[in-house]
């Protein structure tokens, strides 16, 4: 079973200028992938050469020495000697459109989630109803929520097209629930390291470090008032020669956003020490990590999916207390490796209207991700008492930290994730291998993209087809191919040679007909099988160049 990656450097990279949780889980799939993967060739689909140049140099970097096929889109067809095509992504309904000009079991396609509520992901996820989406394709969902939300999205669009078209014969990708890896021993700390970073930040015996990992974004990651809040109040229950340190490892999108952190600190929690670390150093992600002593994401907004931060404190051995929210849901045990901490959201039919403004353009996707933040709870009492509760026992932090440990390193850890992609992508090859066409493709592929010289037939006065009758303008084939030569050195004719009869092909041609005249099959009658439908075109080209032309 050979599976080629969609490679774009993007992609898969936390260098860029707007770093997401998606491109860093990509580079952390990435480095799983060349870890653990039984891949024997590495393949490859690229838009441009030196993306497959940047894929070979992860490669290598990562201790893979196997041969690297790239195959650009020039080389589509190559894709067929592999069984499936993995993109970083949802939007697979393209990708099953330029396959099916090779057939729709050429090879399987799998996506995967990362956010779902951005207007690019909406739609992706509508559109694989109307795709040339196939049985033996998947979409991974990275939590059970997130399949939920793909399954109303899916559903509310096949309810339109049954209603506007009548239509109830749906073809559907798979939708497995597997969660996104973490490399467990990268967050693994001695006591040393553990002791030293905990110097670095002023943190005595007598302070409990209390950890935020992610984006500092109120508006499109997790809003901290609630935490701030319940860190306030769990500080008023401690011994007097305790106290609270509160890291938020991340970065702003702006200075504006920073000054609303800083201001909200302020009023809710004053009797916290706030230190903010950019989370884009790994320095100061060690240090976070090594130093806290509790873990905590409130995390209360729709673009979020499964929540990748929890797991690297579970993985660190800290307890957590986490939003009983999307993927959190199915990563924290509560009680076990820490606290899901209860939400409220509005039912159903009270957000119409923010939905509609976004969809008009009235409010662009932070905003209307920011107005369904800020009308979604998480319990600050709950919260508090969570504090409160690990504040008050080592015991029962270490156990918790332990239990959380222990299941990042079973259920998380890119080793075992890896294995559980390359199992789907088996199922994926053994459902298209038994797939047996019971009626005929449809004679236009992708409606979208159709042959032009189908579209637009009706423009011209006369169709160039198998029986139209050619003659050679020239009294003989040698000057012809003397003048085809000249007008081949203009830059007006030059530019489209790649799509046209070689200059063999050219000549086989000219033997095969006759300058008297040859119906147009005749003159390709000797060309290789699957280069004749590009000869026969060219003859049209070779007409418009006065080489050849229609017999009256």
């Amino acid at each position: 079973m050979t599976t080629a990656i969609y490679f774009h450097p993007e992609a898969y990279s936390i260098q860029g200028p707007k770093l997401m949780g998606r491109n860093a889980a990509g580079e952390s799939f990435l480095r799983g992938y060349f870890t653990y993967s039984q891949q024997k060739t590495l393949w490859t689909q690229v838009m441009q050469a030196d993306h497959a140049q940047a894929f070979a140099d992860s490669a290598i970097h990562y201790g893979r020495n196997e041969p690297i096929k790239a195959v650009t889109n020039e080389q589509m067809a190559a894709l067929k000697e592999v069984n499936v095509v993995y993109y970083p992504g949802p939007n697979i309904d393209n990708l099953a459109w330029q396959r099916s000009h090779l057939g729709h079991d050429a090879w399987s396609l799998c996506g995967i989630t990362h956010t779902t509520s951005s207007t690019v992901a909406m739609n992706a996820i509508s559109q694989l109803i109307t795709a040339p989406i196939q049985p033996w394709d998947a979409i991974i969902c990275t939590s059970i929520a997130v399949k939920n939300n793909v399954n109303q999205i899916l559903q509310a669009q096949a309810d339109y097209l049954s209603d506007r078209l009548k239509i109830n014969q749906l073809v559907l990708p798979q939708l497995p629930v597997i969660p996104l890896g973490i490399h467990t021993k990268d967050f693994e700390f001695t006591p040393q390291q553990k002791k030293d970073a905990r110097t670095k930040i002023s943190a005595d015996n007598n302070t409990h470090v209390v950890l935020y990992m992610g984006r500092l974004s109120f508006h499109a990651k997790a809003h901290p008032l609630a935490m701030y809040q319940a860190l306030e109040d769990a500080a008023q229950q401690l011994p007097e020669n305790e106290q609270i340190i509160l890291i938020e490892c991340g970065w702003f999108a702006n200075d504006a956003i920073q000054q609303a952190y800083r201001e909200a600190q302020t009023l809710a929690c004053p009797s916290i020490r706030v230190i903010t670390l950019d989370g884009r150093e790994a320095d100061n992600r060690q240090t976070a990590w090594a130093s806290a002593d509790v873990f905590c994401s409130l995390s209360d907004n729709i673009q979020e999916t499964f929540g990748i931060t929890p797991i690297e404190a579970m993985a660190t051995g800290i307890p957590v207390i986490v939003s009983d929210w999307n993927g959190y849901k199915d990563s924290v045990a509560d009680g076990e490796e820490g606290y899901r901490i209860p939400t409220l959201m509005p039912t159903a039919g009270l957000g119409k209207d923010l939905a509609y403004r976004h969809a008009l353009g009235l409010d662009n996707y932070d905003r209307y991700c920011g107005q369904c933040c800020s009308l979604i709870s998480v319990d600050i009492k709950a919260t508090a008492e969570a504090f409160t509760r690990l504040f008050e026992s080592a015991t029962l932090r270490i156990q918790l930290g332990k239990n959380g440990q222990k299941k990042a390193r079973e259920l998380f850890d890119w080793s075992t994730i890896i294995p559980r992609y390359e199992e789907l992508w088996e199922e994926l090859n053994s459902l298209r291998s038994k797939h047996h066409p019971t009626q005929p493709s449809p004679s236009h592929s992708w409606p979208t993209h159709l042959d032009p010289f189908h579209s637009f037939a009706s423009y011209p006065t006369q169709l160039l087809n198998a029986t139209t009758q050619l003659i050679l303008v020239d009294d003989n084939t040698e000057t012809a191919l003397q003048r085809l030569k000249q007008y081949q050195e203009l830059e007006m004719v030059n530019f489209s040679l790649s799509i046209l009869p070689t200059e063999n092909e050219i000549k086989q041609m000219f033997r095969s007909g006759s300058p008297h005249g040859s119906q147009a099959i005749g003159w390709v009658k000797d060309i290789a099988q699957e280069r004749q439908a590009i000869c026969l075109r060219g003859l049209g080209w070779l007409v418009k160049l006065g080489i050849l032309m229609v017999a009256k």
